[in-house]
């Protein structure tokens, strides 16, 4: 039989129990449950800590976000497509005005596009490459040796830019962006309009209004110095979007459209430097 001091004992030892887990009650409301039913885990040494806080943090591409080195593959990813399609384009030329089309409506779509989609744009660096291959074959076979000229001029100017921007000479300011902005828009009416007088037979000059001379220096050749100056500030713009996207954690995906961004400005410099060379070379 057990004693007084017997009893005594036992509910001393199960208070201590509890006392020592309050989770662990004799409350059925809480026994019953494996959450309050387990003993707390014991807090970590401090060798575990200090193993945990000397792990490497986690990089941008292993939680999902904007890098540098993620951005410039998928820009090389893009231009690898554009420069496949412009080998199609280089064989089949009469396909540079069909693919001039469908690359604008595809660069509107990818423009207004709220979250970009790598299939539109790769779409869009294929279909450019055909038009940007077809115009420089139809060049080459006027003037011999430019389409090698404007590419080396291409790369020159991306370049010059790119180590500008890097070392911090160029940046972006919301005035000049302002007013390269107005010259982009200027420049567009100006391209629509002397499209429409070339189309409907207005002038029978290859270059339309680029042609004509303001004292001895074909317009052509002035408005190509400063579309190329527009197109090395939308360079400056494309880079500026980079950094700001990696530095504020932006999803992976918009490396996508930093890509799409990079390709429309390369493109449109190429395309104004190879129209300068033939300008000067003589139509």
């Amino acid at each position: 039989m057990p004693t007084l001091e017997d009893e005594r004992t036992s509910v001393r030892d199960q208070n201590l129990k509890e006392l020592s887990n309050p989770m662990a009650s004799s409350n059925p409301a809480f026994s019953r449950s494996p959450v309050f039913a387990e003993r707390v885990r014991p807090t970590a040494s401090v060798a575990e800590l200090d193993e945990l806080y000397g792990r490497p943090s986690a990089t941008p591409t292993e939680t999902g976000r904007m890098s540098y080195n993620d951005t410039i593959m998928k820009t090389l990813i893009s231009f690898g497509v554009l420069v496949v399609g412009a080998l199609v384009g280089w064989v089949v030329p009469f396909l540079a005005l069909p693919a001039a089309i469908v690359g604008f409506v595809l660069a509107l779509v990818n423009i207004f596009k709220k979250v970009p989609s790598r299939g539109l744009i790769l779409s869009y660096a294929a279909v450019q490459g055909v038009f940007v291959g077809g115009i420089s074959a139809i060049f080459n076979s006027m003037w011999e040796g430019i389409v090698t000229q404007a590419v080396f001029g291409t790369l020159g100017v991306v370049g010059v830019t790119l180590f500008l921007f890097l070392n911090g000479t160029l940046r972006a300011t919301p005035r000049l962006t302002r007013i390269a902005i107005v010259g982009m828009i200027g420049y567009a009416v100006f391209s629509l309009v002397n499209f429409g007088l070339m189309i409907f037979g207005v002038t029978d000059s290859m270059f339309g209004l680029r042609s004509y001379e303001i004292f001895g220096i074909p317009l052509g050749l002035i408005l190509g110095v400063v579309i190329v100056l527009l197109a090395v500030y939308s360079l400056v713009l494309d880079f500026e979007s980079v950094k700001t996207g990696v530095e504020r954690g932006a999803p992976e995906i918009y490396g996508w459209q930093a890509a799409f961004g990079i390709v429309v400005t390369v493109v449109w410099l190429y395309v104004e430097i190879l129209r300068i060379l033939a300008i000067l070379r003589g139509e």
